[in-house]
């Protein structure tokens, strides 16, 4: 899982043009939007998008779990593992 993790931290910086942080600084546990990381709503989108395309997976934006899906790397990585997994 630590190299999926690494993948999405990279996704992050590079989709988001994170300039000011490198993927090894972000911690897993860290919250993506608000506090921690700071991102915000358009931020949500483009990386959702990202998450779609580079991992072929389908994310449904009107299921209630998506927003905890994106609380946090880790969550992420394990949404995306699931979704493959299932696949």
């Amino acid at each position: 899982m630590d190299e999926l993790e690494l993948t999405i931290k990279r996704l992050i910086v590079d989709v988001l043009n994170l300039e000011d942080i490198e993927p090894e600084e972000i911690v897993s546990s860290e919250m993506l939007f608000v506090e921690g990381l700071g991102l915000d709503s358009i931020d949500a989108l483009e990386l959702g998008m990202a998450i779609q395309k580079n991992f072929d997976i389908k994310i449904d934006a009107s299921k209630e779990d998506v927003e905890q899906h994106f609380q946090s790397v880790s969550h992420l990585a394990a949404f995306i593992f699931s979704k493959q997994k299932s696949a």
